[in-house]
């Protein structure tokens, strides 16, 4: 099958992949082998091969946002032929006291697809079936598969920033992830605040209906009950919590930090406002958010590269280059 491979071969000046020729997997025990309909592009795949994440796997194909047919070791909730979903958890151990108090996003032996497995940017891949979520159909295969991290994420970071109805919800920076949370704000009546240093994404919230959008450098009218960070910036997570009313509570959508500068804990964080981390997604997560993207009709703006223009794909992610997400798709 042909694969975009992370190997050593590869010039980690570039951050580059190659796209080679190499073995089908085979499904193991437990296992689905599925034909990749479609893969969506990550931030965290960036982080991944531009190293900013350690290397624990050498060669690897990433890719965490898979849409996929089974067409090996079909069970009778995932028969021959159905259409499922892979996102970035791609097992636990579930036997880690994480695990037994219902917090598998936090287990202490996760397997994390596309990168301590092989994942999506290929024309087969391999998943735990228990791990596989059936899609919608109201679903389509280019649309479902930003909504398999980016998506999910989003989904999650709104209920560790405690998001009630009728909320005011800030969202700082406006990538994937974010361009996909508005529509679940919008189905629960809360007002949206999009700070983003982009002008595409400025144009893009405005667009999808959020309520007031500004630069990097200002502040929303109101102040905010929530608010969920996406940037890879600590200076971003600040921004937020300058903006917050008392006991609100900024929920941080990022894998990796540059770094958390210095701030005035009295002016800031005084008045029981809270800064939480956002760890992975359980698959609880991921069900009820795919039922209810399926519902309102979420449907992400995306651009598609073939799986042989993966290196495009990344680049133009690292470039903010994309308004909503990308998708590598198989060529057949």
């Amino acid at each position: 099958m042909k694969a975009a491979i992370l190997d050593a071969q590869a010039d980690p000046e570039k951050h580059h992949l190659r796209i080679m020729d190499v073995p089908q997997p085979d499904a193991g025990p437990g296992q689905i082998l599925l034909r990749v309909l479609a893969c969506g592009v990550c931030r965290t795949d960036l982080h991944i091969v531009d190293a900013e994440l350690p290397v624990v796997r050498h060669p690897l194909i990433p890719g965490h946002q898979i849409v996929g047919e089974v067409v090996g070791g079909a069970t009778p909730e995932l028969p021959a032929g159905s259409r499922v979903g892979i996102s970035w958890v791609g097992g636990v151990d579930g036997t880690c006291r994480y695990c037994r108090r219902g917090m598998e996003n936090l287990c202490d032996s996760p397997t994390f697809t596309g990168y301590s497995v092989d994942g999506g940017y290929a024309e087969y891949a391999v998943a735990r079936a228990d791990f596989a979520f059936p899609l919608p159909p109201s679903l389509d295969d280019l649309h479902a598969a930003p909504l398999l991290c980016a998506g999910i994420i989003g989904f999650r970071s709104l209920r560790v920033a405690g998001v009630e109805e009728g909320d005011n919800v800030g969202l700082f920076g406006f990538g994937s992830s974010a361009s996909l949370t508005i529509a679940v704000l919008q189905a629960w009546n809360c007002k949206v605040y999009v700070s983003t240093r982009g002008e595409s994404h400025r144009r893009l919230a405005t667009s999808l209906g959020a309520t007031w959008v500004g630069g990097e450098d200002e502040k929303p009218p109101v102040e905010l009950d929530r608010a969920v960070t996406f940037a890879p910036s600590g200076a971003v997570v600040v921004a937020a919590l300058s903006s917050l009313r008392k006991a609100g509570v900024v929920a941080i959508n990022a894998i990796h930090l540059d770094r958390m500068p210095q701030f005035d804990y009295d002016k800031l964080l005084w008045g029981e406002r809270q800064i939480r981390s956002v760890a992975n997604m359980t698959r609880a997560d991921a069900r009820d958010f795919l039922e209810l993207a399926g519902q309102i009709g979420v449907k992400p703006k995306v651009t598609v590269f073939p799986l042989e223009q993966a290196n495009e794909a990344l680049g133009a992610i690292r470039d903010d280059a994309v308004d909503g997400a990308a998708v590598i798709v198989p060529s057949r």
